[in-house]
């Protein structure tokens, strides 16, 4: 039982990980990003096609795409989400839905429906593991990702909380108009928010090729993963995303060993049964359903 517990605990960093943009990006913009899980897979592509056709190792890769990432979420903030966001709270959500049926069948149309991997590419760190006490094999690249979604929790913790442009962020997620009064560029604010939710979109990416396959319509089931953690854990709280990857993963983890299809059913009873406490508590808003019942700042 210890095994699969801290097994759990470590996929758990990985949707912390994946959900961190999304959670993020809602906390500040109250958008929900359909085309997050595609935009995972475009990062992992194009580390993919880095190592492919240059021989550039996809942790070396990161620095080009994770900018080329940065890129796209400005992009997107100004000239697409932005703009949507105009025509109320739907559009939002139907504009993303579409951008991720233009990745997904780009991707499709450019590499085919052949799986890919980022393993290759990283030698033995994809199998490598430490044995501690118990006979328990930990998986080095699974700790990897545990740490580094610890840092990057905690870095846009401190970013938000103890900088004047996080401080900004954040008033501007409260009230833009009155944010606006004291000076707040509430434009800028959410331009940059989309930038570090698309970074976080790409070390998510990262290590999506590396520990799995995916393929061009890999998208759908990490946005569901992401969104899951989410509700779990509330996007009022950075930490909470961390708690609801965790949670999620260790109700698949000791579900699998209940029944072969339980990895799934364990997860998705969790995410049932706190969707319906966060709706009954809400009163069935949107806002409600991301956030915990006493909302703090992100």
């Amino acid at each position: 039982m210890s095994n699969q517990i801290i097994q759990g605990v470590l996929l758990g960093g990985y949707y912390a990980l994946i959900a961190c943009g999304l959670s993020f990006m809602f906390s500040v913009m109250r958008i929900i990003n359909l085309a997050h899980g595609s935009l995972a897979v475009f990062a992992a592509y194009a580390l993919w096609w880095l190592a492919s056709r240059f021989h550039i190792p996809p942790f070396a890769g990161l620095l080009i795409v994770l900018p080329l990432m940065a890129a796209i979420g400005w992009v997107l903030q100004r000239f697409l989400l932005e703009r949507s966001a105009r025509g109320g709270a739907l559009l939002p959500i139907l504009t993303t839905f579409g951008l991720a049926i233009v990745i997904d069948n780009m991707l499709f149309e450019q590499f085919g429906a052949d799986t890919r991997s980022l393993a290759p590419f990283i030698g033995s760190l994809s199998y490598d593991s430490w044995e501690w006490p118990g006979s328990i094999y930990v998986g080095k690249l699974a700790v990897i990702i545990f740490i580094t979604a610890v840092a990057l929790l905690g870095g846009l913790q401190l970013f938000l909380s103890r900088t004047g442009l996080g401080r900004a962020i954040r008033a501007t997620s409260e009230d833009p108009d009155t944010s606006g009064l004291v000076g707040v560029d509430a434009r800028r604010a959410n331009a940059i928010a989309a930038t570090i939710a698309m970074v976080t979109v790409g070390l998510a990416g990262a290590f999506l090729g590396m520990r799995a396959t995916f393929d061009p319509y890999a998208g759908a089931p990490q946005l569901l993963f992401a969104f899951e953690a989410a509700v779990i854990g509330g996007a009022g709280s950075l930490w909470g995303t961390l708690v609801g990857g965790i949670v999620l993963a260790l109700a698949q983890t000791l579900g699998a060993q209940v029944h072969p299809q339980g990895f799934l059913i364990g997860g998705h009873a969790v995410f049932l049964i706190v969707l319906f406490v966060r709706l009954s508590v809400s009163g069935f808003s949107l806002r409600g359903l991301l956030n915990p019942p006493s909302r703090s700042a992100p």
